[in-house]
C-alpha cells in the first residue's frame, strides 16, 4: 500500500501546491470491507470544505486518467483538514509545534509510560523536549526521537 501512497502523493502535491495549500498526509487504508484513500491538506488559517472539494475533484480527474490504474480495487476518496489534533509528520511540523500542547506516543515505555501530553519545548535531530504536568509539578522530559511512534497536536482540557 506504500506504493499507492507514493503515487498519490506525487499526483496530489502539484495540485495542492498550485492552490498554496500544504499536503499534510496521505493514507490508503482498509476499514471493514472498504478501502479509503485519504488526503489531509491545510493552510495558514485553516482549510475550508470548498477547498477540500476543489482538491478532491482535481485529484479524482487525474486518478481516473492514469493507465494502468494504480489502485485496482474500489475505494473512497476523502480530502479533509487534519483537524485541531493534526499529526506531526515532517520536521517543519515539529518546529511549528514548539510552544504548543502535543501528544507523544512511544514505541517503548519511558518512566513507566508509553504516552505523554505536554508543551513541546524543543526539537532537534535526536530528541524532543516536553514540559509535562506530573502530579501538579511541571517536569521537563527529554524524549529520544527514535522512541517516538506518533506525535500530534493536542487539545488541553
Amino acid at each position: 500500500m506504500d506504493n499507492v501512497v507514493d503515487i498519490v502523493s506525487a499526483l496530489a502535491k502539484p495540485i495542492v501546491d498550485a492552490h498554496h495549500f500544504e499536503l499534510v498526509d496521505v493514507e490508503f487504508v482498509r476499514e471493514g470491507k472498504s478501502w479509503y484513500l485519504r488526503l489531509y491538506i491545510d493552510k495558514p488559517g485553516g482549510i475550508t470544505i470548498d477547498e477540500c472539494a476543489l482538491v478532491s475533484d482535481e485529484l479524482s480527474d487525474k486518478l481516473d486518467n492514469i493507465d494502468p490504474d494504480p489502485i485496482p480495487q474500489a475505494y473512497f476518496l476523502e480530502v479533509s483538514s487534519p483537524g485541531a489534533e493534526r499529526p506531526l509528520k515532517k520536521e517543519a511540523d515539529y518546529e511549528r509545534a514548539v510552544d504548543h500542547y502535543v501528544h507523544i506516543s512511544l514505541y517503548q515505555k519511558m518512566n513507566g509510560e508509553k504516552a505523554f501530553e505536554g508543551t513541546l519545548t524543543s526539537v532537534n535531530d535526536d530528541e524532543l523536549g516536553l514540559k509535562i504536568n506530573l502530579k501538579g509539578r511541571m517536569k521537563e522530559l527529554v524524549i529520544p526521537r527514535k522512541n517516538v511512534a506518533k506525535a500530534r497536536l493536542a487539545i488541553k482540557f
